[in-house]
């Protein structure tokens, strides 16, 4: 994984590494995927507030939809966002959103997305099809994004380049692998977006 230095990417963001004087940046982020993938984690490893959470405990009537296939032991899920903070470098703020990963939630991500410079979407490779409807989603909106795949625990692990080949992800969106427990991990996903989201849309 190539990590992202800020001093490469805008002289804005150079400015406000140098500049204390300056009130500090709040930036959006979206963090999006199918069921079960990992937000929620994501959003808790590296928040450095108490996350909110809107986990509901899974029930009955949720089989017919929800499936478990993958995730067996998951007894809850988001039914409306996470939202945690994290500060990067005293000057650079990102609030982070999490999306609902289930289609009957689907119609709450025009509200979580407006105001974003950017989303990171989630994949797991046991399921890449749970993925399209973000990839798809992103896409149309136009919003910059990066695909990070979360490698669970006994899953195979496969190159970057053969999920974007799998997923025909564009040549032009960075492909990462992470583990959405691990703080670091998770940090280094946040800072490929926010050096791609200026490649994209400096202003």
């Amino acid at each position: 994984m190539d990590s992202v230095v800020f001093e490469d990417t805008d002289e804005d963001l150079r400015s406000w590494q140098t500049d204390r004087s300056r009130a500090p940046v709040a930036t959006k982020i979206v963090i999006a995927g199918g069921f079960g993938v990992g937000k929620t984690t994501l959003v808790t490893a590296v928040s450095e507030i108490t996350p909110l959470q809107t986990e509901a405990l899974m029930t009955e009537a949720s089989e017919e939809t929800d499936d478990l296939t993958a995730t067996p032991g998951k007894v809850s899920t988001t039914v409306a966002m996470d939202f945690g903070r994290i500060t990067l470098d005293d000057d650079l703020v990102l609030y982070l959103f999490g999306t609902p990963g289930q289609q009957r939630f689907w119609f709450m991500w025009d509200d979580l997305v407006r105001g974003a410079i950017g989303a990171v979407v989630l994949v797991d490779t046991r399921r890449l099809k749970d993925s399209w409807p973000a990839l798809d989603y992103f896409e149309s909106c136009g919003l910059p994004y990066v695909v990070a795949v979360n490698h669970f625990d006994g899953s195979e692990l496969f190159e970057p380049e053969d999920v974007r080949e799998a997923l025909t992800i564009p040549r032009h969106i960075p492909v990462m692998i992470m583990d959405a427990r691990r703080r670091i991990s998770a940090i280094e996903t946040l800072l490929a977006l926010v050096g791609h989201a200026l490649d994209e849309t400096p202003e």
